[in-house]
């Protein structure tokens, strides 16, 4: 059994990994260029919908005739497969704790989105220590072939673990909301994004705004300082209207695109799904190194 702390509530992950005999996938093998595209879906503050955006996005790229898979990279308190119904055996705990490969812990969801589910109250895994990061890069490098667009759901904030998924990623997207402290901690986000991880730039998808302005409000407002004291360039996404079927969907665990496709949100993310397509993807890899294979040896992993 997994040991608990005192309160009976936190599993710990150390208990697995003294136990197991091997890693699997554990040892790095170099890998040829990837296509897909890789975009982290993040923000400063927790409760603005980023899951239910990722969700919604990635069933929007579905319908798009798009290969999608999204990696719930909230490791310690992972609810993407909540969200969405599922229920799943496995989770990225196993990997990394070397009982399972990645490919193991796929669950199929709405319109055949390949998850990889996170655990929820593994404490260890809030802060990922240098192996077990080379441990989750280096399995993702098993599947990014096989899709055309993978979304990271990053926990919210500015942790290590957050922040290194956010430089993984070929494109980052903040979400903020209009209150007046999510609009401060996006900022936060952008200035370590900027400062600790020369970062040049991010787009910005404004949530649950009444009207469309509301939305460039907030980013004039972002971008104002940003330009000002950051070295960092913002673009302008989009906003997602609030929808009370937005709500309504979470309640039953079906994401609003999928229960209310005519749903003022779920135009919302269908518009920005063919906005995103219609871009070039940003920091393609290069040469004939996969791109995590470039990030770790970029930032000294390996």
């Amino acid at each position: 059994m997994s040991a608990k702390d005192p309160s009976g509530k936190v599993i710990h992950l150390s208990s697995r990994l003294g136990r197991r005999e091997h890693r699997i996938g554990g040892k790095a093998e170099k890998k040829s260029k990837s296509n897909a595209r890789v975009i982290a879906i993040t923000s400063g503050k927790g409760g603005v919908g980023k899951t239910s955006i990722v969700a919604n996005l990635g069933y929007a790229f579905t319908r798009l005739g798009q290969k999608v898979l999204i990696l719930d990279a909230d490791l310690g308190l992972g609810n993407l497969d909540v969200l969405l119904g599922l229920a799943p055996r496995y989770n990225l705990s196993h990997v990394i704790a070397g009982e399972k490969s990645i490919k193991d812990i796929l669950v199929t969801g709405p319109g055949g989105m390949k998850i990889l589910p996170a655990s929820s109250g593994i404490q260890e895994l809030t802060q990922l220590t240098r192996e077990q990061k080379i441990q989750v890069l280096t399995q993702l490098d098993l599947l990014i072939d096989e899709v055309d667009v993978l979304f990271i759901d990053t926990a919210a904030g500015i942790s290590s673990n957050v922040m290194d998924f956010n430089a993984t990623a070929q494109e980052i997207v903040v979400v903020v909301s209009p209150e007046p402290t999510s609009i401060t901690d996006a900022y936060a986000l952008m200035k370590v994004l900027s400062m600790k991880y020369a970062e040049k730039g991010c787009k910005l998808l404004v949530n649950m705004t009444t009207r469309p302005d509301e939305g460039r409000e907030v980013f004039r407002q972002l971008h104002l300082v940003t330009d000002k004291f950051l070295d960092i360039s913002i673009e302008y996404l989009g906003c997602i209207l609030h929808d009370d079927r937005v709500t309504r969907g979470v309640k039953s665990q079906k994401i609003v695109s999928q229960l209310f496709p005519e749903a003022s949100a779920s135009r919302c993310f269908k518009d920005i799904a063919r906005r995103i397509s219609a871009m070039p993807p940003a920091n393609l890899p290069k040469g004939g190194s996969n791109l995590f294979w470039k990030h770790l040896v970029q930032n000294n992993f390996v």
